[in-house]
């Protein structure tokens, strides 16, 4: 018999939704997640009985400008006036500020007749070090509770979103911007066209704007799953992302890499009418341009494979989790990210198979994972458990949780790292083999259940 291997299909939808920035019917599945609740919506103890609100996180690509996104079911509003994520709880992420603010102020010459703005600028991580070269700075963050840590450290911050209204009363007050910085919020735009005219509209004619967000790329290559939540309602290619900013009147000039996220783009742009030299559009554009044209980002059919990529890490993580449970092994987490959010209820593991997870977020401690129910404790109850493995739920940042949490050593703990596959390292962050093969004898374990 001859088997025929047939092409995976982008599945089609019947639906009256269309592209948030070029308005074509949507009508192509990247992803089908299931319903689940918002990822930052945890639950406290006297909530924990009580029924969870839940959305679909069905993930579209348009056939148009490829941009990848989701339905807006929740607003912006629901989800960032109170915020359960504060920036500065990572080391890794205030060392990336840190390292942005140096580098910046050097390129632009920035100084105290500048003007620098920061959009959902958070708890104030990265313009605390342009405020200390004692350059004019100003926050806008959308989350009150959030924003109040930002204020007291001398942070000046707008307490409202961003969109073009906001940026018409700050030319007003004459703040435009010399420098206009965005970190993983175009993500979060759900009116992607109006922020973005925001954005042109409050730059100086000879300013400069960067953002950052994770690539598209690498979330379809490294099968980086988890990064879909409700509060990113689209992710970003160079291709799409220049579409955007060019019919804003914004052009984009120079592009670098960075290894946050799993994997992020930091843009360069400036106004179409900006002719500065200093300003053409670089060679990085260009590499960035040829790697999405050469892994096909600009065809449907690169999309169609990525849910079969899916169900594979679901499934091994799953049976990982089952397979220790089976041996008596004991398994906790470590963080509470949106990812690790969407990674455990799309894998179905709850407290059955992960007994807790641990935060340094006083915010999150105390409370439950939505939908999974797992209890978020202080760090310290990981030397008091001493567990068999500890999975690394912001796998982003494993470097800097292993050498943290590198004691488990003491009683021969593993780390698990689920993305883009599963993984078990030593306690100093080294890959071993998995103990006694387990996945590769999972049938053998199963068998008896």
């Amino acid at each position: 018999m001859t088997l025929t291997l047939m092409q995976p299909q982008v599945t089609k939808k019947s639906s009256g939704s269309h592209c948030r920035f070029c308005g074509e019917s949507l009508q192509f599945t990247l992803i089908d997640l299931g319903a689940q609740p918002p990822c930052e919506s945890f639950i406290g103890p006297e909530q924990k009985n009580q029924k969870e609100p839940i959305y679909p996180l069905h993930v579209y690509v348009c056939n148009n400008c490829f941009l990848v996104q989701l339905e807006e079911f929740i607003t912006p509003k629901k989800i960032f006036t109170e915020y359960a994520y504060f920036s500065s709880y990572s080391k890794t992420w205030l060392e990336h500020a840190k390292v942005y603010a140096e580098m910046i102020v050097k390129k632009l010459a920035l100084n105290q007749n500048s003007q620098v703005v920061e959009i959902a600028s958070n708890d104030g991580y990265l313009l605390q070090y342009i405020k200390q070269k004692g350059i004019p700075v100003l926050g806008i963050e959308p989350a009150a509770n959030v924003a109040k840590i930002a204020i007291k450290k001398g942070i000046p911050t707008l307490v409202k979103f961003f969109n073009l209204k906001t940026s018409l009363e700050l030319v007003e007050e004459n703040k435009q911007a010399d420098l206009l910085i965005g970190n993983n919020v175009l993500a979060q735009i759900p009116e992607l066209n109006g922020f973005v005219e925001g954005l042109k509209n409050l730059l100086k004619p000879s300013g400069i704007i960067t953002m950052e967000f994770p690539h598209l790329l690498r979330l379809i290559e490294d099968n980086q799953f988890d990064t879909i939540y409700h509060e990113h309602f689209s992710y970003f290619s160079l291709f799409t992302v220049e579409k955007i900013f060019a019919h804003h009147g914004l052009i984009i000039y120079d592009v670098e890499t960075l290894p946050t996220h799993g994997g992020s783009l930091r843009i360069y742009a400036r106004h179409m009418e900006d002719k500065d030299p200093s300003k053409k559009v670089t060679n990085r554009v260009n590499e960035v341009r040829r790697k999405e044209k050469f892994a096909g980002l600009t065809k449907l059919e690169t999309y169609a494979s990525f849910s079969e990529k899916v169900k594979e890490t679901k499934e091994s993580l799953k049976d990982f989790l089952l397979v220790l449970k089976r041996t008596k092994k004991t398994v906790v987490g470590y963080g509470a990210p949106g990812k690790g959010n969407t990674l455990l209820n799309s894998c179905g593991v709850s407290a059955d198979l992960l007994e807790y997870t641990v935060d340094n977020n006083p915010y999150k401690q105390g409370k439950f994972l939505p939908g999974s129910h797992i209890p978020i404790l202080l760090p310290d109850k990981i030397k008091e458990t001493k567990p068999d493995y500890v999975l690394i739920l912001p796998w982003n940042i494993k470097e800097e949780i292993i050498n943290q949490v590198s004691y488990i050593g003491e009683w021969g703990g593993c780390f698990v790292v689920p993305i883009p596959r599963v993984t078990v390292l030593d306690a100093n962050g080294v890959e071993i083999p998995f103990q006694a093969t387990l996945l590769n004898k999972r049938k053998q374990y199963f068998s008896t259940f």
